[in-house]
């Protein structure tokens, strides 16, 4: 039996350990997510159940359910008892009007951390400092900068990519190499610029090698994304790129469905949900100008809501 790529699949097994990573590698199979290998089917129960109580640690939590007592009207059940599997209760109104991003194990206590230290910020500088000296994601001990915002502190629209690049992590300001000179452009044409808005990441250090951002990095930098826009509270929010509109509006189809649609995003901070919206990044409009004419629809609705707002 072949795969799609033509390999011969190893059917006569058990197969010598070269053969089986050789087969991996014709595959496209040629890097390890994590150190160790996940049972992707508990995750979901457990670390909803973990982050939920580290974001509202006061919430009440329930019972662990206990085995029901023998009666004897019950018929005897013959060999080891079913497990059980304990799912956490509802939280109250969640901080992240997303669904909760995966977290790897042990890294629960750091996102905990992240939203006691951001709620305690009252202004966008102690949260810059909080991050500063936040040592719960491995990122600020590889990058050269935190990169955590540009713009004004009241703007009516933020603006928010995935992460920083090599361009931004020099200088320590978001959007400040190529996709950010289009992004000034992209603004410009609808009577904004960096003065009028807020523009961030949802992360606030450069990946090693511009790598894709893991979710548990994610996941320990949107409490202080979440405060950021508690602290601003703008009329407008705009994603940029699919990560970012993934970990915004909880949202996990591809930016080319989610463009043209109008969301909200809610949190305990906030007075009101905040409307928002999804739009393709720079980068990707740089790699192909054939999607600048759908880019440019979308900021003429944009602007169109502002002027309504």
């Amino acid at each position: 039996m072949t795969d799609e790529i033509g390999s011969r699949m190893p059917t006569n097994l058990p197969q010598s350990a070269e053969a089986v990573l050789r087969w991996y590698l014709q595959a496209g199979v040629d890097e390890a997510v994590l150190d160790q290998p996940v049972d992707r089917y508990r995750r979901p129960a457990v670390e909803i159940g973990a982050v939920a109580a580290a974001r509202h640690p006061s919430a009440p939590q329930a019972p662990a359910p206990h085995p029901a007592s023998a009666s004897p009207d019950s018929p005897a059940r013959s060999g080891p008892p079913a497990a059980t599997v304990q799912i956490a209760p509802p939280a109250p109104v969640a901080l992240l009007p997303v669904p909760l991003l995966p977290v790897a194990p042990g890294g629960e206590a750091a996102v905990a951390d992240a939203y006691a230290l951001a709620r305690r910020a009252s202004s966008l500088e102690e949260l810059r400092a909080a991050l500063a000296g936040f040592d719960g994601c491995p990122l600020s001990r590889t990058a050269t900068n935190l990169v955590f915002g540009d713009g004004d502190p009241r703007a009516r629209v933020v603006l928010i990519g995935e992460a920083p690049g090599a361009e931004e992590d020099r200088r320590g300001l978001p959007f400040v190499g190529p996709s950010g000179r289009l992004l000034d452009r992209m603004l410009a044409s609808i009577g904004l610029d960096r003065g009028r808005v807020f523009i961030s990441n949802t992360l606030f250090w450069r990946p090693p090698g511009n790598r894709t951002p893991t979710s548990s990095e994610i996941a320990v930098c949107m409490p202080f994304v979440t405060r950021m826009l508690e602290l601003i509270d703008p009329n407008l929010l705009v994603a940029l790129g699919g990560p970012a509109a993934t970990a915004l509006l909880g949202r996990a189809e591809s930016v080319g469905r989610l463009r043209g649609r109008w969301f909200e995003f809610r949190s305990d901070g906030l007075s009101k949900p905040i409307p928002a919206t999804a739009i393709f990044h720079p980068a990707y409009l740089l790699r192909t100008p054939a999607q600048k004419r759908s880019a440019w629809r979308d900021l003429i609705a944009i602007k169109t809501r502002i002027a309504s707002s």
